[in-house]
């Protein structure tokens, strides 16, 4: 699907509505139990159903239950028109066993950015299902116990968590329970121009692999104007390197220690990957770099940087090759692995997830037929189309069989099946603090980005004082 910009104001308001509405319920949502199902054979057949305009062959499996479930939506626009389709296919497969899905579309991560999903489960009003773009703070509602393990659940409906990507289960896991399933993922990657890279003399068969090579093209490609610049090699915190962890897991920093439960920004790595941000910004004056971007369009728009050729590189998912289909059919790009520190995760990836959970509280019965929806979502056939237009991925790797793409032989879909199954993915910094954690962080970078007397470990551990506190006081 294609993947919002967390609204980092939104972020920080759901989680002061987070506070107040646990202080309101008795200072604590109900504890999580483990759902007990009663185990039965479980019956898979094939079934061949309309989805839009299409026809798609499918899984069904029969659990003996029947009976609706209610599902909450993150989606909106054309996300939202596709997700339909997926539940009305949904509702046709399962027709003859009595089992109806009831989609709502809800705003905002399906209630999860402004506090509407936890005034539902403090009000029982919750729906039985939810899928939400917004993981970091999914996995903080787990933590706060919102959210229902699944293990048992997936067990009876024949669904194996040990079939996803290792990358993935940093998000499904909390405390060696399996509370969130990710409905597909994306992979991150340094996109550069050829045409730009041949008019600066580079080689575009041999594009960069080490971020020395990185620094190499990046300053190839800059061209000053006077006092300003007409073009820039790349800006790093650009698109995906202005999310707050992505770029740090490529230089192999863990801003969380699960293991040990202790915020963790005064790694070796992580002060690297800030010394060289700021090494940017000390070479190219972080002013002179705002007035250049200013007015600049975003993703989404063809006055994008990359599509109009005022930068020759930029870090970000699969997803930007729809934007660019869309908004800069001629554009000539590549993609490759980002380039990582000799100390860095190479040929690896970041994943951002749009996850499913079943809030705390739900019926058994329910839970058991809304998990079949999840099933149902995982399969390569029914996220075909929402594939071939985002390059998005599935989470299980027997699912890129019976994706048109794969069929076709696309080279950049193998490569990122390729990056998809590097045991060095993941989804960094996953905490009880998550969502500030991200925002402090990105405050942080900012500020040495602006102000270069700053030193990055000083600051890097006074951030990591002040979270730990903060996680500790939870």
């Amino acid at each position: 699907m294609i993947r919002k910009r967390r609204n980092i104001l939104a972020v920080v308001a759901a989680g002061a509505m987070t506070m107040s509405l646990l202080a309101g319920c008795g200072g604590q949502i109900a504890p999580v139990e483990t759902v007990s199902v009663e185990t039965t054979e479980s019956n898979t057949t094939s079934k061949t159903v309309a989805m839009g305009d299409r026809q798609i062959d499918v899984e069904v499996t029969d659990i003996g239950l029947s009976g609706s479930f209610t599902y909450w939506s993150a989606f909106t626009g054309d996300s939202a028109t596709w997700e339909q389709e997926r539940v009305d296919a949904f509702n046709e497969a399962y027709k003859d066993l009595g089992i109806t899905c009831e989609v709502q579309y809800v705003p905002d991560g399906a209630g999860i950015n402004n506090g509407k999903l936890l005034s539902a489960i403090a009000g029982g009003t919750a729906p039985d299902l939810l899928i939400t773009d917004n993981p970091t703070s999914a996995y903080q509602y787990v933590a706060e116990g919102s959210f229902m393990p699944l293990d048992e659940i997936l067990k009876q409906i024949d669904l194996d968590v040990n079939s996803f990507y290792d990358g993935c289960k940093d998000v499904m896991y909390y405390e060696d329970q399996c509370f969130l399933i990710p409905q597909d993922t994306n992979v991150i990657m340094l996109y550069f121009r050829p045409d730009i890279a041949k008019e600066c003399g580079l080689d575009i068969d041999n594009p960069p692999t080490t971020l020395d090579e990185l620094d190499a093209w990046a300053e190839a490609m800059t061209v000053a104007d006077g006092d300003n610049y007409s073009r820039l090699g790349i800006i790093p915190w650009l698109d995906s390197g202005d999310d707050a962890f992505v770029l740090p897991f490529f230089f192999g920093a863990d801003p969380y220690d699960k293991e040990n439960k202790k915020i963790n920004l005064t790694s070796e790595n992580m002060v690297s990957y800030m010394e060289w941000i700021q090494s940017y910004a000390k070479k190219y004056d972080p002013e002179k770099i705002n007035a250049f971007s200013s007015g600049l369009g975003g993703m989404f728009s063809p006055d994008h940087p990359f599509m109009t050729g005022k930068v020759g590189m930029t870090f970000t998912g699969n997803w930007f090759t729809g934007a660019l289909r869309a908004y800069a059919p001629d554009v000539e790009y590549t993609a490759v692995p980002v380039p990582v520190p000799e100390y860095g995760r190479a040929k690896s990836s970041t994943f951002g997830c749009n996850v499913f959970a079943i809030p705390n509280g739900t019926d058994p019965e329910k839970a058991s037929l809304a998990a079949l929806y999840i099933k149902f979502c995982e399969q390569g056939s029914v996220n075909d189309d929402n594939f071939c237009q985002w390059r998005s991925i599935p989470v299980i790797d027997a699912a890129f069989d019976d994706v048109t793409l794969t069929k076709e032989g696309d080279p950049m879909y193998a490569m990122e099946r390729e990056i998809a199954a590097s045991p060095e993915n993941g989804i960094p910094a996953l905490c009880s603090v998550s969502a500030e954690l991200s925002t402090q962080f990105q405050t942080l970078r900012e500020n040495l980005i602006y102000d270069t007397s700053l030193d990055p470990a000083t600051e890097l551990k006074t951030l990591e004082e002040q979270m730990q506190a903060e996680m500790d006081s939870k």
